[in-house]
């Protein structure tokens, strides 16, 4: 089996680079810079994550495809979009539900950008009906979600819960509730920050691994609101 050995510099250079020329053209003259120096790295992380990923919950697939798998694409979707970039400046990873077919389906997460690297689980803009469970869950058990919320190794590892909200309370709940600001919430998900030289280490992947693992709490709570087991 192929083993991670980082992130090196000629990875986060590759997205320093596109960001200068984001065109068809120069995508194209680099294509197989792209191939050696981007794809190989992430699939080699994607395989070797698959094992550890697999104790902190089975559910989560780590699947190392060029294609369909874990990894995003690199190509923007322009259509209705004003910024006609065509590729993203950076590489993502996520670890998803196997009952979930899309980017909003609880899961985990890695972001990887020149000086900006974050990894992290949770769910971002679910869809009404998810988001609608999650907020019956949370309403319905305060301690449980306050277990959560209060969790130390949770709140060790991360500074904050994120996601955008909404700015009023949702329909049919009391804006006095003891979680109303997370039930205003559209996206519950939690990120740790990182260095280009944490990632460009072999043992980045036991980094990952922990910030999943602290992250577990929320994962839980989050997959039995949707009905998903963890």
């Amino acid at each position: 089996m192929t083993k991670f050995t980082g992130f090196g510099p000629e990875f986060f250079q590759f997205f320093t680079d596109i960001k200068e020329n984001n065109d068809r053209e120069w995508f194209a003259a680099n294509k197989q810079r792209y191939d050696h120096e981007v794809i190989v790295p992430i699939l080699d992380f994607i395989e070797t994550i698959a094992e550890p990923l697999e104790k902190v919950s089975p559910y989560f697939l780590a699947n190392p495809k060029k294609h369909g798998g874990s990894m995003f694409r690199i190509y923007r979707d322009v259509r209705f979009a004003k910024d006609k970039r065509p590729y993203k400046e950076n590489a993502a990873i996520q670890f998803r539900h196997m009952n979930g077919r899309d980017a909003h389906a609880p899961g985990f997460y890695v972001h990887l950008e020149p000086g900006n690297i974050r990894f992290g689980g949770g769910v971002w803009m679910p869809a009404s009906k998810q988001i609608k469970s999650i907020r019956q869950s949370i309403s319905s058990d305060k301690a449980g979600w306050s277990r959560v919320r209060n969790n130390k190794k949770l709140n060790a590892m991360f500074d904050e819960l994120r996601g955008e909200s909404l700015k009023r309370p949702p329909r049919g709940y009391d804006p006095a509730h003891p979680h109303i600001e997370d039930l205003k919430r559209k996206s519950f998900f939690l990120m740790h920050g990182a260095t280009n030289t944490q990632a460009a280490r072999a043992d980045f992947v036991a980094d990952v691994i922990n910030g999943f693992k602290a992250a577990s709490p929320l994962m839980r709570f989050l997959c039995r609101a949707v009905g998903a087991p963890f």
